[in-house]
């Protein structure tokens, strides 16, 4: 619903320049204007016009935060369902994955910690539309198809209504036979990682990231 190029070309460059990997960053259509599912239809469009004119199509993550990494795990089982684009790692930071908003750290952190559970439901309610909230491209915990997706990297953060259901989201992938590296940042909450001004955990949780990247890239 919010964010535009210009929000996110900062950590565009940062991230780039902690993966040593060239970053493509992605604008795509948001709700209540245009909801699921259109921001999919533009991450996925994305995701094979840089397939098509990558110099090492071979070479290919998909990463986001939040609304971002709910895009990016859903179309990277996407490109594994039609058989590509092939896609190496997934990194995912706090992402957004579930609608029913049932773990436990919405009733634990759900007021006080920047972002609360009132702002969650309001934007998964702008996001959603006239669709089915439980259809996969939507609620990404909810798919059922999990394996042979991509290696993952999820990073949550301790103080955020959302670190359970990418934590839960983590150990779902790792039961389904997936690569999962899963790390939790302490002391921070949701949007921590863009804040590289405010607090080291940004540039901790962004090397990490690049380094996590240029692994499943360079390899």
């Amino acid at each position: 619903m919010v964010g535009t190029l210009d929000t996110y070309e900062p950590l565009a460059t940062a991230l780039a320049n902690a993966s040593g990997a060239v970053v493509y960053n992605v604008d795509y259509r948001l709700a209540p204007e245009h909801p699921f599912p259109a921001a999919v239809a533009d991450a996925e469009a994305a995701l094979h016009w840089v397939a098509e004119h990558a110099a090492d199509s071979d070479r290919i993550a998909v990463a986001g935060d939040s609304a971002g990494a709910n895009l990016a795990t859903v179309v990277a089982r996407r490109a594994r369902a039609a058989g590509g684009p092939a896609v190496r790692h997934q990194l995912l930071v706090y992402p957004a994955l579930d609608p029913t908003m049932a773990s436990a750290s919405y009733r634990e952190l759900g007021e006080g910690y920047l972002l609360s559970a009132a702002d969650m439901r309001w934007y998964w309610h702008q996001y959603i539309g006239c669709a089915d909230p439980s259809h996969p491209d939507l609620a990404p915990a909810l798919a059922a198809d999990l394996a042979g997706l991509p290696p993952a990297t999820v990073i949550t953060a301790e103080y955020d209504p959302l670190r359970d259901e990418g934590e839960d989201y983590a150990r779902t992938l790792e039961a389904a036979g997936v690569p999962v590296t899963l790390r939790r940042w302490p002391g921070v909450t949701h949007g921590f990682f863009r804040w590289r001004a405010a607090t080291p955990a940004a540039g901790e949780a962004i090397a990490a990231a690049g380094e996590a990247l240029r692994g499943a890239l360079m390899n």
